[in-house]
């Protein structure tokens, strides 16, 4: 069956209220829409406040001096002092010739070992022959001379007590006898001379040793004396070298005969060698503040070479107090009224501290007063770095080398 069609009366009351459900769900979607637009409006300004303040926290942060610190370490220990030191050989003398002329030979050349008067080589001097020659007739002459003036002395005294002659020419002729002994007395010293003169021909080895220069040649012209001529050889001994170091003051008081060191040479360094100290200046150089130092190192194997270099080890006794610090030598600010070190106290804050140096070991160098176990000191501290500063410590760490 067909449904009945509403009445003329009742659409009018239907439409209107389908309006106004419609009007309210569109103003509840436009206050949904309104509160999401807030929302949003309050995150974006929320998120520019938070990205504010995190980049003024950073910019804040960037502005303090970031710095790494070392805790300083007691040096109570036996310290290690090296020093540089050059080897010499025991005993070493240039050879010069004492006469003149051309040398006729040489037997020896460099790293011979020779022996105390061995022979090293021979000079041709005819000039310094000829005048021995001359000097031997001199004194040939004079004792002749000395003969007749004997006799004739002796004769005249006779001929005095007999009152023939007078006491003036007697005395003159006893004169005469000892004028001529004189002579004699000086031709034979001549003749010593020349003789000496003329052994020096002979070029021999004052002590046992190894050659280690020889700037002569045969034929070269040769000239006497060390002033007017170069060295014929060198010679050195080397069963024993001598070595001198420069030890700093502080450190002098432990310097002393029979103290032990280690030797360390750059062409043998899988090796080390014992050396003594024999002798000191017991005096301070006042120009380097420095005390030299004389050891001994037994070379009988002759593995050492003289003129090399050689790290010297000593190891001394601990000689500092209680309070001696090590820190790396990075840590010195150098300032008008003396040295300092930066530290950092409980607050990050920069705490200036005067302090005293005693050793220094190149990378280390020793505190002896001025800090505490206690102090955080900072690593290469810039020059520009005042008290009271704000730091921001990276690394807190304990001694580094």
């Amino acid at each position: 069956m067909d449904q009945p069609l509403p009445s003329q009366d009742e659409s009018p009351g239907i439409v209107r209220t389908s309006a106004r459900g419609a009007a309210r769900v569109w103003l509840r979607m436009g206050g949904i829409a309104s509160f999401v637009a807030l929302a949003a409006v309050a995150w974006v300004v929320h998120a520019r406040h938070r990205a504010d303040a995190a980049l003024s926290q950073q910019t804040e942060s960037d502005q303090v001096l970031a710095v790494a610190t070392a805790r300083p370490h007691s040096d109570g220990a036996a310290a290690e002092l090296v020093l540089p030191g050059n080897l010499q050989a025991n005993y070493e003398a240039p050879i010069y010739a004492r006469t003149s002329g051309y040398l006729r030979h040489w037997y020896v050349d460099i790293g011979a070992r020779v022996h105390q008067g061995q022979l090293l080589g021979e000079i041709q001097a005819p000039e310094v022959d000829q005048q021995l020659r001359q000097a031997e007739a001199n004194l040939t002459m004079a004792k002749a001379n000395q003969k007749i003036a004997d006799v004739t002395a002796e004769r005249w005294r006779r001929l005095l007590s007999s009152e023939l002659v007078s006491r003036q020419d007697a005395d003159e002729k006893v004169s005469a006898a000892k004028a001529s002994d004189a002579q004699v007395q000086a031709a034979h010293a001549d003749v010593l001379r020349l003789r000496e003169l003329s052994g020096f021909e002979r070029v021999v080895a004052p002590f046992d040793g190894i050659i280690t220069a020889r700037n002569t040649d045969i034929g070269q012209l040769i000239s006497a004396g060390s002033g007017s001529g170069t060295a014929l050889f060198r010679i050195a001994d080397m069963r024993r070298l001598r070595l001198y170091v420069n030890v700093p003051q502080e450190d002098a008081a432990g310097m002393q005969p029979g103290l032990k060191a280690r030797l360390r040479l750059p062409d043998r360094p899988a090796t080390a060698y014992d050396a003594s100290v024999a002798a000191t200046a017991r005096a301070i150089d006042p120009a380097t503040r420095t005390l030299m130092v004389e050891l001994l190192v037994d070379n009988s194997k002759g593995e050492l070479l003289p003129g090399g270099y050689a790290e010297v080890h000593f190891h001394l006794p601990p000689t500092r107090a209680a309070h001696a610090f090590l820190l790396p030598a990075n840590v010195l600010l150098f300032r008008g009224d003396g040295l300092h070190v930066a530290t950092v106290d409980a607050h990050d804050r920069v705490v200036l501290k005067s302090v005293t140096i005693g050793r220094d070991y190149g990378s280390q160098i020793e505190i002896v007063s001025g800090l505490s176990a206690d102090d955080q000191v900072i690593l290469s501290p810039p020059d520009s770095l005042v008290a009271g500063a704000p730091v921001r410590v990276v690394r807190r760490g304990g001694p580094e080398a």
